[in-house]
């Protein structure tokens, strides 16, 4: 198994390349196809890590149990020969996971457990292939990164709550941090219908970074008759 090559993956997904480095891999991204597969699984567990777990010391503990489970492994001799990367790769991961679930690393809310996006249905909608319902298409379908210039352009023409809260919320799924949350203090320090979920996902956005308690300070301003109060109240009492 080439440890290395998920260290990579990790570099890359945690923006710790050089543009050159960063280049290369995308390049080799484009036309290695088993490269790519073995990407795509390394992102699936890193994606389970992150959810289950949540803290950066245990992507250190990731990186540093496939490094032994390597070594391990190509210190016995092999009784399967032939086998491929991607398995090693599984195989490695969810020892990793094990490991981890058994030593109790989960005290922590996940943002994936309280992330659920509301599919958006825009009422002013222009042509077929207009900004507003690409960036609509686009954000039901997940695909967030695709969304961002569609609203963007939009927006550009004129604000309304209801776009800059779908654009804000694009923005958290893509780990733009900033402008997120600049996009949410907008709303919240507003007094549209927007205004207290706007207070939730900036408080979500905290969450996503692991500040736990600027999380839960945020959480404290939302109002009761907030509609998903329920949502507020579960999360504040899995952060006490």
């Amino acid at each position: 198994m080439n440890e290395e090559r998920y260290i990579l993956f990790d570099q890359y997904l945690e923006g710790e390349l050089t543009i050159d480095q960063k280049n290369d891999f995308e390049k080799q991204l484009a036309e290695d196809a088993q490269f790519a597969s073995e990407f795509e699984t390394f992102k699936s567990v890193q994606l389970q890590l992150q959810n289950k777990f949540g803290f950066e010391e245990e992507r250190e503990a990731f990186k540093e149990n496939l490094n032994q489970i390597a070594e391990e492994y190509f210190n016995k001799k092999p009784k399967v020969i032939g086998l491929k990367p991607w398995y090693l790769a599984v195989a490695a991961s969810v020892a990793v996971l094990f490991g981890l679930f058994f030593f109790n690393y989960n005290q922590y809310p996940a943002f994936a457990d309280y992330n659920h996006p509301e599919q958006a249905s825009f009422a002013e909608r222009g042509s077929e292939d207009g900004p507003l319902k690409n960036a609509e298409k686009e954000f039901n379908a997940k695909r967030y990164s695709l969304a961002i210039p569609h609203f963007e352009e939009v927006l550009a023409k004129g604000k309304t709550p209801e776009i800059q809260f779908y654009y804000g919320v694009s923005l958290l799924e893509e780990s733009h941090y900033l402008k997120a949350e600049a996009v949410f203090n907008e709303l919240k320090a507003g007094n549209s219908v927007y205004k207290e979920k706007a207070t939730w996902y900036l408080a979500l956005s905290k969450l996503k970074q692991r500040d736990y308690e600027g999380c839960k300070k945020i959480l404290q301003t939302i109002s009761e008759d907030y509609e998903d109060y329920d949502e507020v109240q579960l999360l504040l009492d899995e952060l006490d």
